[in-house]
């Protein structure tokens, strides 16, 4: 167990959007518990932190907005990657930064807490190709504070989404 989370609570404890998450990993046969972080996991460096790993292994979810459609497109990029928008439109055309509404309206999640998996209107999703490196990553589940852990395979097998260099290289 991470330094500072607590898998211990039972499932009503999480908050309902948590609760979701750990519902719907159930469902798919994913066995690890969405854990609670003492404190926000809005950044991967706040949730590496709280988890006692490396940024690296935080699966951060960004999402776009498609400009010519309006849907939604899910990256889920390594901790320490800058996602380069060129690339991501390059596989799924031309995009633009969600704000927090649109975030909201097509995920059901806040900002922080989009999980990978569990949107209300299904993203086109994107993996970053350099969380294949890691044995071990830990996504949002739902809320700020709710994270859970899982492999690149797990990620690739709970999502269906291709893997991709999405990362902004210098």
């Amino acid at each position: 167990m991470p330094d500072g989370a607590d898998a211990s609570e039972p499932l009503a404890a999480l908050p309902d959007s948590a609760q979701r998450v750990a519902l719907l990993l159930r469902e798919c046969g994913h066995e690890k518990p969405v854990v609670m972080l003492p404190q926000t996991g809005k950044t991967s460096a706040e949730a590496a932190a709280g988890l006692g790993c490396s940024v690296a292994q935080i699966a951060k979810s960004i999402l776009f907005r498609r400009r010519d459609d309006d849907a939604p497109v899910l990256v889920v990029a390594s901790g320490v990657n800058r996602v380069d928008e060129e690339k991501v439109a390059q596989h799924v055309g031309d995009i633009a930064r969600a704000d927090a509404k649109f975030v909201r309206e097509k995920t059901g999640y806040a900002i922080g807490g989009v999980c990978p998996i569990g949107h209300l209107t299904p993203p086109v999703t994107l993996i970053d190709s350099d969380l294949l490196q890691l044995d071990s990553l830990w996504a949002a589940a739902g809320h700020p504070h709710a994270v859970f852990n899982l492999s690149p395979q797990e990620l690739i097998a709970l999502t269906g989404a291709p893997v991709v260099d999405v990362a902004l290289r210098a």
